[in-house]
């Protein structure tokens, strides 16, 4: 017989949820979303996604089914790289609202059930910090200079940068200051956009600062943070020249002078023990690129963070294959240290997973064309499946559960991210992915708010609105519902730390988690696979026949259950 995708489950009530958020060790196999605040909604109708916003959506977000939300920067910040650049690390940005606002959102969180976790951005400021901005008043030998990398240039005048590093973001890494007697100057570091001064973490201060903005949102009530550039905060000893003039390609691949230090362990192991007097299981979570699963996992110790972001699995091509062999890894290095593995499929920062699939393989992670949409829809839906049936913890973008595409084709005029004004860096096409999300069919933004958004929407939007696909049998919102809503009923999905594989042919993914089965087709064809027992969910239409056999279409993910 032919199987639809499940219907949603019914909403868990409010007090169920609750009690679900309070269970130990919550963040082993938790759903974590990720609400980028100026895209997500907009109270005020300024165009731009604030606080409050978030606040009023947060009974969408707890009948999702999801188990956290972390929120992308909110901080005072003159919003040089969307926030990232941060100014003062204990107010809120006016765009945002204040720190009443945020005090209300993770009050209300809590009491639907919802934990917390806000991002944390400790290799850079902004150049409008206070330190900073008093390290160029007070000119050579400041000691304000000595929370950052201040150094003379090299040549005969000082003309040049003080090495070889360039900016993630193109360019040099170092930019030259204009000293108060008018005279150029010392330089700086910028591993990012030059707004970004990079910290000295070898300075006392700056560890000291940080261990108090810690306390500062602990005390709050947040329940944990993500930690931005967790890589990039100590660099190597004299800052030695990398000699390449491909550092960027490189980036990922090796560990750097300035990237995946070891010396960044002992800075979250004091970290740890200030979060472990807190009660309520808080937790880290590293944004940590590193060459290898293995050097990821140096991050998750036991004395050290809770997670970290798997990006070598967001990074793998949309084949069976490569998957297998990602997962296997990924499970294989967590496992001596006791960390959970995570999986994550889109991000902030990079092209929406439903038009990466869209694409042929070998493009990266940040692609310019749409490609085939209903192919990279259906891609998508089958990839989240498989990602949930995982053990471990899984994140979930905003918008990924509506199926939202990139939006490639934004004019040259509108766009907001700093690397696509800089030459020979990233390619800049972030903001295709932080449009703001549609909540209805019509209106100036589709309800993100009464007064236009701050990126471009494009036509149609309105028909992958939240109210364009609530309760509509096999919609790509229902499909997460229902699975989340599997995934919270099953104990054995998202624990443990192995999977078992079972026999399938060529291209597809077959797993065994007790009584449950997951079972992917990458292929462009439909393939015949046995019948694991009754369907609970699938991605696509599936034909179990009489013969005791599973005709699962291409690009599909299913999931059984023997009982």
């Amino acid at each position: 017989m032919s199987q639809q995708p499940s219907a949603a489950p019914a909403p868990t009530p409010t007090s169920a949820v609750a009690t679900v958020a309070k269970r130990r060790d919550w963040w082993r196999d938790a759903v974590i979303y990720q609400v980028y605040p100026r895209s997500f909604a907009d109270s005020n109708g300024d165009g731009m996604g604030d606080l409050e916003g978030v606040r009023s959506r947060l009974p969408y977000l707890r009948d999702l089914g999801v188990d956290a939300v972390w929120l992308s920067p909110f901080y005072a910040s003159p919003q040089a790289d969307a926030g990232y650049d941060v100014a003062d690390y204990r107010a809120v940005d006016p765009m945002f609202g204040n720190l009443l606002d945020a005090d209300a959102l993770i009050r209300d969180a809590r009491e639907a059930g919802l934990r917390i976790i806000v991002d944390l951005v400790p290799n850079h400021s902004s150049d409008q910090h206070e330190w900073f901005k008093r390290a160029l008043r007070e000119g050579p030998g400041s000691s304000l200079r000595d929370r950052y990398h201040f150094r003379p240039g090299k040549g005969a005048d000082g003309e040049l940068p003080p090495n070889d590093w360039e900016s993630i973001f193109g360019g040099p890494a170092w930019t030259r200051v204009t000293e108060p007697d008018g005279t150029p100057g010392e330089w700086y570091l910028h591993l990012f956009a030059p707004e970004q001064p990079d910290f000295n973490w070898e300075h006392p201060a700056v560890g000291d600062e940080f261990r108090s903005v810690l306390r500062f949102w602990l005390d709050m009530g947040v329940d944990g943070f993500r930690i931005d550039v967790a890589h990039g905060l100590v660099k190597a000893a004299g800052l030695p020249d990398l000699g390449s003039h491909d550092q960027l390609k490189l980036l990922g691949n090796d560990v750097m002078p300035f990237f995946d230090q070891d010396g960044v362990h002992e800075i979250y192991r004091q970290w740890r023990l200030i979060l472990d007097e807190y009660s309520g299981e808080r937790i880290f979570v590293a944004e940590a690129w590193t060459p290898t699963v293995e050097r990821t996992a140096n991050y998750v110790r036991p004395d050290e963070l809770h997670q970290a972001f798997n990006f070598q699995y967001l990074a793998t091509e949309w084949d069976a294959e490569q998957l297998r062999e990602v997962v296997d890894r990924t499970l294989e290095a967590m496992r001596p240290v006791g960390a959970p593995a995570t999986w994550v499929l889109s991000n902030h920062d990079v092209t929406r997973h439903a038009t990466r699939f869209a694409n042929p393989p070998g493009l990266g992670t940040q692609i310019r064309t749409a490609g085939d949409r209903e192919v990279g829809l259906r891609r998508a839906r089958a990839a989240t499946l498989l990602m949930l049936a995982l053990p471990g913890s899984a994140y979930v973008y905003q918008g990924e559960e509506l199926g939202l595409p990139d939006v490639v084709d934004l004019a040259d005029e509108v766009r907001q991210d700093p690397a696509y004004f800089r030459g020979a860096g990233q390619d800049g096409f972030r903001d295709g992915c932080r449009v703001p999300i549609p909540w209805t069919r019509e209106g100036s933004s589709y309800g993100f708010g009464d007064g236009g958004s701050w990126l471009p929407q494009p036509a149609g939007w309105g028909e992958l609105s939240v109210e364009a696909q609530e309760g509509v049998p096999g919609s790509t919102l229902e499909l997460y519902r229902s699975a989340l809503g599997i995934r919270r009923a099953r104990p054995e999905l998202g624990a443990g730390d192995s999977v078992e594989w079972l026999k399938a042919p060529a291209g597809v993914l077959a797993f065994r988690r007790g009584e449950f089965v997951c079972v992917t087709n990458t292929t462009a064809e439909p393939v015949t696979t046995p019948a694991y027992g009754r369907v609970l969910l699938a991605s696509g239409e599936v034909d179990a026949t009489a013969a005791g056999e599973t005709k699962l279409p291409a690009d599909t993910t299913a999931w059984f259950t023997a009982v």
